[in-house]
This record gives C-alpha cells, sequence and structure tokens, in this order.
C-alpha cells in the first residue's frame, strides 16, 4: 500500500507539473487554459488526500502496535 501511495503521490506531481506549463498566464480562464487550470486543481486535490491517506496509516499503525 505504501509503494501505491507514492506512485500516486508521483504520478500527481507530474500532472501538476504537466499542467503548470499549459496554463496562459494571460488569460488563465480562457479556452484551453482552463482545462489545465481544473487539472491543477485536481492534482493538488490529490497530493492533499494522499498526503492525509499517509498520516492516518501512520496512525492506524501506531494505535495498532500500542495495544
Amino acid at each position: 500500500m505504501k509503494i501505491l501511495i507514492y506512485i500516486f503521490f508521483g504520478l500527481a506531481v507530474g500532472l501538476l507539473i504537466f499542467n503548470l506549463f499549459h496554463v496562459d498566464y494571460n488569460a488563465p480562464l480562457a479556452g484551453e487554459s482552463f482545462a489545465a487550470v481544473v487539472g491543477v486543481g485536481a492534482s493538488l486535490c490529490a497530493i492533499i488526500l494522499l498526503a492525509i491517506l499517509k498520516i492516518a496509516l501512520k496512525i492506524k499503525q501506531k494505535m495498532k502496535a500500542s495495544l
């Protein structure tokens, strides 16, 4: 499970970088640039959710070890 989280984390960071290069900073909400902005937001959400999952698994492991 830990390796899978790191793989998804790497994919999310890769998509974030890819989409940041496709944003037109002069008009970020026009045309194809809007899709890139949505992709950046989705990538950031995925990174945050994966971080929360990793923390939750650490807490679960510590709780299991303390019993």
